[in-house]
């Protein structure tokens, strides 16, 4: 399940791809437009910053623009900033790597084998799905778990 902490990053990053590529949006009308507590919401920009999603500009005009074009931001790297890892066991995460406590053989685990299916799904859609996409006018062709191969 999505925290309310991805949800958020993903609207105020959704919000700001509608935003010309030039302009700036302050965190109080993100914030007000997309129903986000201003505070919790300058944490999240602050984190998107650090990872080189948002700029933000300082002064009286001020606020927040993207870094990256929506076309090259995934859903994905979203929510590896906010949340970490994707993959459901540690074993299976190639960012955080780490044998399963009790594991003697990876490539004999059924559970890991079940679980390893869940999370190429997962990375075909989050990884190849990107904020550009879904800015696309409905009925135009996106991302279905009938078109991801395997």
């Amino acid at each position: 399940m999505l925290s309310q902490k991805t949800q958020y990053a993903l609207k105020a990053v959704i919000a700001l791809a509608r935003a010309t590529p030039d302009e700036v949006r302050m965190t109080s009308e993100i914030a007000e437009a997309q129903n986000i507590p201003k505070k919790f919401l300058e944490q999240i920009l602050l984190d998107l910053k650090h990872h080189g999603i948002v700029v933000s500009r300082r002064g009286k005009t001020g606020g927040y623009m993207l870094r990256k074009s929506p076309d090259l931001i995934t859903f994905g790297e979203i929510l590896r900033i906010i949340e970490g890892p994707l993959a459901p066991l540690s074993c299976l995460s190639r960012t955080a790597y780490r044998r399963c406590d009790g594991c003697t053989d990876e490539t004999s685990c059924e559970i890991r084998r079940v679980f390893a299916r869940v999370a190429e799904a997962n990375r075909a859609i989050l990884d190849t799905t990107t904020i550009a996409d879904c800015l696309a006018p409905q009925g135009q062709p996106q991302t279905t778990l009938s078109s991801i191969p395997g």
